[in-house]
C-alpha cells in the first residue's frame, strides 16, 4: 500500500494493487482516530471528476457521521478496514508518505 496523496490533519488516500482507500482522521470529544474505509467506484468517478475537493467532502462526510463511536448510525461503519491488515499497512504507508516530505 503506498499513500498517494494526504491533506494534513483530515485525509489520505492510499493505493494497493489498483485499489484506492482513504483514511480519515476523526475526532469526537477526547478521542482521536483514523477511520480506513476503500473507495466505491462511484466515489472513484466523483475523485477523477472533482478531485481533492471530493475527498475534502467525503472525509468531512465521514467525520460527521462518527463510524467509531459506539451505537452511531454511520453509513460508513460497515465499510470500516480498522481492525483488519490493511490497517497496518495503512500505517506503514502514512508514515513513509511523512518520511518522504521531510527529505
Amino acid at each position: 500500500m503506498i499513500a498517494l496523496d494526504g491533506e494534513h490533519a483530515s485525509w489520505f488516500l492510499l493505493e494497493e494493487n489498483g485499489h484506492l482507500f482513504l483514511d480519515t482522521v476523526c475526532s469526537h470529544s477526547a478521542v482521536d482516530y483514523m477511520f480506513l474505509l476503500e473507495i466505491t467506484e462511484e466515489e472513484a468517478s466523483l475523485f477523477s471528476k472533482n478531485g481533492r475537493t471530493y475527498l475534502d467532502d467525503l472525509a468531512q462526510r465521514i467525520r460527521s457521521s462518527a463510524p467509531g463511536v459506539r451505537g452511531n448510525k454511520s453509513p460508513f461503519a460497515a465499510r470500516s478496514l480498522v481492525m483488519t491488515p490493511a490497517r497496518k499497512r495503512a500505517d506503514a504507508a502514512v508514515d513513509a508518505w511523512y518520511a518522504d516530505k521531510q527529505t
